[in-house]
């Protein structure tokens, strides 16, 4: 922080380095926020000050004042730093490119909290996939390791509930492959298990019943890739959308390979789909544990596979929570809703078998 000529402080450049917030320190507390010029100010605050009134809701004991190309910002000794090192990162954010909303500074605040030694702006700017006006890239710490883990192993499981992007992220890394020529083919998989449902109730021919489990995989890829380009693609054998059991017996060379839903395969035909991995492949496995559609009684493959596979070389595991959400916020509070309700759950049959075994002692 430095002193402009009118005795105004100004935000650096380097000001709020990489970590934790400033301490807490007792008392209140006053900076002013120089902006270099007015274009620079809406960035940072958003169209219609839309982002400033986001920081204003989340320190509600903090007075912001704006006049000209100065925010003054008083309050808390304890608040006014953070709100400098917020707006430090905004401003390096807005030297990237990024467009300032309430969701990015939410993904912000949320990166700021975890205290990595991480980069935020490093976090939101590492640009995976630009298609059609849309850039894909990691919004949380958590998908950030994810896909650096992606880049650096050769079979990596992202496990984590639903909207955390653990199939999006790794299959616009697999485009990213194909586009780099470092793969020659992406293979998209999927166990043809959902909900209790089994393909042979399922009315039409085996395609018209194998095709409603593939159709997230399908979608994604028009998010990705010109869907006209996507045909001729699939035609030559460059992108193969299948089902899991079509893998058997095969091996897999020169490809980029997600299996997608693996909550649903057996142990089996985990071990089976692992073993196809060939020269030059890649292999990403997602999945949620809480969501297992296979029959009553029988073992997730995913379930058992870290346990099986921990420690070897080449071999990652990425977990993702409830935080890593990025579709609606009511999402994380359900995935949140379910943990606590499964815990609780859990605690009470241990306690009645526990009750029970007492019981049989006595």
């Amino acid at each position: 922080m430095t002193e402009s000529a009118n005795g105004k402080r100004r935000l650096n450049a380097g000001e709020g380095a990489a970590g934790e917030f400033p301490h807490s320190l007792p008392g209140s507390r006053t900076e002013v926020v120089l902006f270099d010029n007015s274009d620079q100010m809406v960035q940072s605050l958003g169209s219609h000050d839309e982002a400033l009134r986001y920081i204003e809701e989340q320190f509600p004991a903090v007075n912001f004042h704006v006049r000209g190309n100065e925010l003054s910002i008083t309050g808390p000794a304890s608040d006014v730093p953070r709100i400098m090192r917020l707006l430090h990162e905004v401003r390096g954010l807005v030297a990237r490119g990024t467009v300032i909303s309430p969701t990015v500074l939410q993904q912000l605040v949320a990166l700021l909290r975890t205290q990595s030694l991480q980069n935020p702006v490093d976090v939101l700017t590492h640009d995976i996939l630009s298609s059609r006006g849309k850039t894909i890239r990691p919004k949380t710490l958590n998908q950030k390791t994810y896909v650096d883990s992606i880049d650096t192993n050769t079979v990596i499981f992202g496990i984590g509930p639903a909207g955390t992007g653990k199939t999006y992220l790794a299959m616009a890394k697999a485009v990213q492959a194909l586009q780099q020529k470092e793969v020659s083919r992406i293979i998209l998989t999927r166990p043809a298990v959902e909900a209790g449902e089994r393909l042979g109730f399922l009315p039409g021919t085996l395609s018209d019943k194998i095709d409603p489990y593939l159709r997230p995989l399908y979608d994604a890829l028009h998010d990705m890739m010109d869907p006209e380009s996507i045909p001729r693609l699939m035609a030559a054998g460059t992108i193969e959308v299948a089902p899991l059991a079509y893998m058997r017996g095969r091996t897999l060379n020169d490809a980029f390979i997600i299996l997608d839903e693996a909550q649903n395969t057996t142990p089996e035909q985990m071990k089976m789909f692992l073993t196809r991995l060939g020269f030059g492949s890649k292999m990403v496995v997602t999945g949620d544990v809480t969501q297992v559609d296979l029959p009553f009684g029988t073992r997730s493959g995913l379930r058992i596979v870290e346990e099986i596979l921990q420690g070897i070389e080449g071999v990652s595991f990425s977990v993702l929570d409830a935080a890593d959400v990025v579709r609606h916020r009511l999402v994380g509070d359900i995935v949140n809703a379910y943990s606590i309700w499964d815990e609780t759950q859990r605690s009470r049959v241990k306690h009645s078998a526990g009750a029970a075994k007492r019981g049989e002692h006595a």
